[in-house]
């Protein structure tokens, strides 16, 4: 059941970061800074001031969003690999921050344990995340149906013709990456919680980032059910290898899995799935209607 948990919070962080990323075509390296504010704001809220969960996960997800507009708001300006590279600093800066400023405050290297959890037992976690996924899945897909979710596609293809056709681009990508903070802040303040405790190390280290990424493309970038795919995919690819590559080697042995995938399906599973059902459920044109 702790895959399927596990897997379940693997989705809404991919889907977080597709929306900011996969929709606009703005890749972020520094999706963990968001969900690390959102960790630590509810981490220790409760840990300190002994807050119920209800108070501070929600304080959590608006920290997010307000926190993290005011650190990538001027990154939203630059494009490309600049605007990679600066969200990558983001995330170092709260990688090296969270450890050595206020130590006694944020648990320093060790982080805070011994948090309080929302729902005890796998059963009632696993429902919980599915459910979190679900709605969010739900409300992202209605997203991008909307004339918003087609400007932001729009951008991904051509943001000089947006702009030249009067949209404020900055506005748009400012609101994408909004929603994308408050979809990390909601899946990283319930992780934390399910987890128990909080660590830099367990949310800033590079292989948290990669998998989110790989999650994302791999699925398919661009759409919903893609980074669930993706997700479910890599969380028991990562099962199936733990009892013969320990540690880190699973994540080079995964990551070659992924490569060799992504090159072969460059759109994602997803779009292998839609060609296999159009292969084989596309409704057969009748012989009698000639």
């Amino acid at each position: 059941m702790r895959i399927f948990i596990f897997a379940n919070f693997l989705a809404m962080f991919a889907m977080s970061w597709d929306i900011l990323s996969g929709r606009t075509g703005y890749i972020s390296f520094g999706h963990p800074f968001l969900i690390g504010i959102a960790g630590y704001t509810t981490a220790m809220l409760t840990y300190h001031l002994n807050w119920p969960l209800y108070i501070t996960i929600p304080t959590a997800v608006v920290t997010t969003m307000i926190g993290g507009t005011l650190f990538f708001l001027p990154a939203l300006r630059i494009r490309g690999t600049y605007f990679a590279l600066v969200t990558l600093a983001f995330m170092e800066l709260m990688y090296h921050s969270m450890q050595v400023v206020q130590p006694k405050l944020t648990g320093g290297t060790r982080g805070l344990s011994g948090l309080p959890t929302l729902v005890s037992g796998a059963v009632p976690n696993y429902y919980l995340s599915f459910l979190v996924m679900f709605a969010i899945g739900v409300g992202l897909w209605l997203l991008i149906r909307t004339r918003l979710g087609i400007a932001l596609s729009a951008i991904r293809m051509d943001e000089d013709a947006v702009r030249s056709s009067g949209l404020n681009t900055t506005r748009l990508k400012l609101f994408a990456f909004m929603v994308s903070a408050m979809v990390a802040g909601i899946a990283g303040a319930l992780y934390t919680h399910y987890l128990g405790s909080i660590a830099p190390r367990g949310i800033f280290e590079i292989n948290f980032l990669f998998t989110i990424l790989v999650a994302a493309l791999l699925g398919g970038a661009g759409t919903i059910i893609g980074p669930i795919i993706g997700a479910y995919f890599l969380t028991f690819l990562l099962e199936l290898l733990r009892p013969y590559i320990p540690g880190a080697g699973r994540y080079l042995i995964y990551g070659v899995i992924a490569l060799v995938l992504y090159y072969y399906v460059p759109k994602g599973l997803y779009s292998l799935f839609e060609r296999l059902r159009e292969r084989f459920f596309r409704p057969r044109p009748d012989p009698q209607s000639d």
